[in-house]
């Protein structure tokens, strides 16, 4: 075969493969480029993250490389599509691929660049310790504000992804013939979640709660761990979690113990004998508490409460910064408290008394008071 028959033929066939090669090829150039730019821009990223958390490339860094990743190819398709020259058809179904990809991935990158803000702001409040409650405040409303941002794109992008369907359109004309009854229906249907979402609302303005703040639930004890915009996760004692629909705290009386602040007072009951001496005992509870670095020395009262035919009630008071340091310094002052009371005054424990009678006939000794007593303990 001569050389000008091969170069016919190679001719005509690069004729024919040129319309499929040159779109192929630059439809790889173009995913090349952008795998490229995405790459490049995060190791500079990454370069100004080594800064410190606290900055917005390391926020970026963390949050958006996954959406990124996708969003880039599909904003360098979109631009190279139209050098493509691709037949009408196929042009058309290409075009309408990547427009689908493309909003969803943009919509998915907004959400994530909106998270990577909130979450600087959060992380810069929480720098200064001075100010734990405003950093609490903000992390409530932060988190609050950005899910409610997050439906609101993720809504606006599934209506644009939507719209780019062509059925969808004509179906869509229909619809607003006869919107007045869907919204009523639809408003019917979601008037749980649109309370809830309203609810998240309002507690990211009012703030009733914050984030760990100490609630007590349904008669639950815990940390407020999370708050979205339809559920709060509070984390009992136990570490088991509480699930509570948003609106509840809006709706219904709860304790929240960390309101303004986290410091709070406890009491410890102690009962003994009428013979104790209530000075002494005082001074031994402000030791004890001086010794004990959990008390914050704000508080420290002992007083007599109560008084019964059998006993005396007292009770100390003692404060301290929070409340998981005010459970164990109750519980170890009052293990103190009866400690002392056993070694130095036994007498002074609660104690059930008998009289004897000398004056009284044999088989009267007791006085009937005390008879009674007895025979119920024999009992």
């Amino acid at each position: 075969m001569s050389k000008t028959v091969v170069q016919s033929l190679l001719g005509a066939w690069f004729d024919r493969a040129w319309p499929v090669l040159f779109p192929a090829a630059l439809a790889v150039l173009a995913l090349a480029a952008a795998v490229a730019a995405h790459h490049l821009l995060w190791r500079f990223l990454r370069r100004l993250a080594s800064r410190g958390e606290a900055t917005l490339a390391a926020r970026l860094e963390q949050r958006c490389w996954a959406a990124a990743s996708v969003a880039f190819p599909a904003l360098f398709l979109e631009l190279t599509l139209p050098a493509l020259e691709l037949p009408p058809r196929l042009d058309s179904f290409v075009g309408h691929v990547v427009d689908v990809v493309g909003t969803g991935a943009l919509a998915w990158l907004s959400v994530k660049v909106l998270f990577a803000f909130s979450d600087l702001l959060v992380i810069r409040a929480q720098r200064h310790p001075g100010d734990r409650f405003r950093a609490r405040a903000l992390a409530t409303q932060v988190e609050v504000f950005r899910r409610v941002a997050a439906v609101v794109i993720g809504i606006v992008a599934a209506g644009l992804l939507l719209m780019t369907f062509q059925r969808v359109r004509a179906v869509g004309a229909g619809i607003l013939a006869s919107a007045g009854v869907a919204g009523l229906v639809a408003g019917m249907a979601a008037r749980p979640t649109l309370a809830n979402l309203l609810a998240g609302l309002q507690i990211a303005i009012t703030q009733p709660i914050r984030l760990e703040d100490v609630v007590i639930v349904d008669n639950q004890w815990g940390w407020v761990e999370e708050i979205t915009t339809t559920y709060v996760v509070v984390r009992i004692w136990n570490l088991q979690r509480l699930v509570v629909p948003i609106a509840y705290f809006i709706e219904h009386s709860f304790q929240n113990w960390t309101r303004r602040t986290t410091d709070l007072i406890g009491t410890i009951h102690i009962y003994a004998d009428y013979t104790i001496p209530v000075q002494e005992l005082r001074r031994e509870l402000k030791r004890l508490a001086e010794a004990n670095p959990k008390w914050d020395r704000k508080v420290c009262v002992l007083q007599v409460t109560h008084a019964t035919e059998r006993a005396v009630e007292l009770r100390a008071l003692v404060s301290a910064a929070d409340s998981s340091t005010l459970w164990d310094l109750r519980c170890e002052v009052r293990e103190q408290l009866i400690d002392y009371l056993q070694r130095n005054h036994p007498q002074c424990l609660p104690r059930t008394r008998a009289e004897l009678d000398q004056s009284a006939p044999h088989g009267a000794a007791l006085a009937p008071e005390s008879r009674g007593a007895d025979a119920s303990k024999r009992g």
